[in-house]
């Protein structure tokens, strides 16, 4: 047997070093170099390898019986992953430390009926593990926890119970006894990931690993985690805000468009499975500076509240600020608002926030920001029961976009009066909506009929 030793390499060319060094002296770059596994020996082959272990098989050869998903009895988590969780595979989520990942997968282990799960915290002791489970007034049977460090034991544990479903809290904290380095460094948690995926893919085992993030916001470790992993969720939020999304980043085996929405409470993630009734305002008189946006993330429709505030600039050169929206879009439709419909913003702030700490990415939102900026300008408020959908392009035109007879339907729902939608929109029917549709071709048209 090789004896194992560890050398230093550079991951932009190469270059080795027996120890560490801030500045690679082959390429000229910067805390490049990572501790790797390497073998002093290696053992003369004697001839070709046997073709022993798995064999190539047809597709109609292939099992897919054990395949079927397990169901989390969390809709929302379900929503995200696709349908469930898939044996065999490996699902990442990551997060802001006190965001609720800990939670989420000790109420997701809690809730489960059927399956046996195996909890494995580095972080808490089993007592501190039972004082959360008593706060969200939970209880299982059927799950296991074990406070364990050292991937060798872990997985001598995992043999030996035989779970379904295996937790790992968090990946980070787990370390393999062959690697000298500490437990979080980029050999520990790549090779420690590896030695879990193979045993989820060799068992059929469900894995749900935590991963920290860095201050850049992604997560921890070395970005070939979220290669070898099935599946990467962000566990997004802030803590003032009582709003948490789960978001899919890469999903083998789903869509990464879906959203899953939980507010935080005391006895802990609650879904909501109805956002749109919690994202805009009910009641109350009119502001301005507001307009309510038509959108969908997934298969999913909801409409929320868009917030603008435009003042003159105090200190001579304006602000452009954006909470939850692209602030270089905000900018390309703030040109196109002075250029197409005359409205000199040069010399104002600009803030805009997305209500309920959403971050929204859908192209349709253009029109209801551009109107919450226009009333908030004017100071002329928009009513209540109107909403809108709509992409802006550089010339000022409404711009169709996809999914609108889903929009309309969700706006109908909820009770909205009238829809204001581009011009061109095709393949929607309107039977049964008493909702208003009115239809617009350019920015300009919309200012005309909202303000008057």
């Amino acid at each position: 047997m090789s004896k194992i030793k560890t050398v230093f390499l550079c991951q932009n060319c190469g270059a080795e070093s027996p120890k560490w060094i801030g500045k690679c002296p082959s390429c000229g770059e910067w805390n490049t170099y990572v501790e790797e596994i390497v073998s002093s020996s290696k053992t003369q082959a004697s001839g070709p390898p046997s073709l022993s272990g798995n064999k190539p098989l047809l597709l109609d050869e292939i099992n897919s019986e054990r395949q079927e998903r397990i169901n989390t009895d969390m809709g929302e988590f379900n929503r995200v992953l696709g349908g469930g969780l898939v044996p065999g595979s490996v699902v990442l989520i990551g997060g802001e430390p006190g965001v609720g990942k800990s939670t989420l997968v000790l109420q997701f282990a809690l809730a489960l009926k059927g399956k046996k799960v195996l909890y494995a915290s580095g972080e808490e002791s089993l007592q501190q593990i039972k004082l959360r489970a008593q706060r969200l007034k939970l209880t299982s049977h059927s799950c296991h926890f074990i406070s364990e460090t050292s991937l060798e034991m872990l997985l001598a544990h995992v043999e030996n119970e035989k779970p379904d479903i295996l937790i790992v809290d968090s990946i980070q904290t787990i370390s393999a006894d062959a690697i000298e380095s500490s437990p979080g460094s980029v050999v520990q948690v790549r090779e420690c990931a590896s030695a879990i995926l193979k045993y989820a893919k060799k068992n059929h085992v469900a894995v749900l690993l935590i991963g920290h993030i860095n201050k850049e916001g992604s997560i921890a470790g070395p970005k070939v985690l979220e290669h070898i992993v099935d599946t990467v969720i962000q566990f997004e939020g802030d803590s003032q805000y009582m709003y948490r999304i789960l978001r899919a980043v890469k999903n083998r085996f789903g869509s990464t468009s879906e959203l899953g929405i939980f507010e935080m409470r005391q006895t802990g993630l609650v879904e909501i499975p109805n956002p749109s009734e919690h994202l805009i305002p009910h009641g109350g008189s009119e502001v301005s500076g507001t307009a309510i946006a038509a959108t969908i993330e997934g298969a999913r429709p909801f409409l929320v509240e868009i917030q603008a505030l435009v003042s003159s600039a105090a200190y001579g050169t304006p602000q452009r600020s954006s909470t939850g929206f692209d602030l270089r879009r905000l900018g390309m439709l703030l040109a196109v608002l002075e250029k197409r419909a005359g409205f000199k913003l040069i010399s104002k702030d600009v803030f805009l926030n997305i209500a309920g700490g959403l971050k929204i990415s859908d192209p349709a939102t253009d029109l209801a920001v551009l109107v919450s900026i226009l009333s908030s300008n004017l100071d002329l408020a928009v009513n209540h029961h109107t909403c809108f959908a709509g992409e802006v392009g550089l010339t000022g035109e409404i711009r169709a976009v996809n999914r609108i007879e889903q929009r309309i339907s969700e706006a109908a729902r909820l009770g909205f009066k009238r829809i204001f939608v581009p011009r061109f929109s095709k393949g929607y029917d309107l039977t049964g909506i008493e909702t208003e549709v009115i239809k617009v071709a350019q920015v300009g048209d919309v200012f005309k009929k909202l303000f008057h």
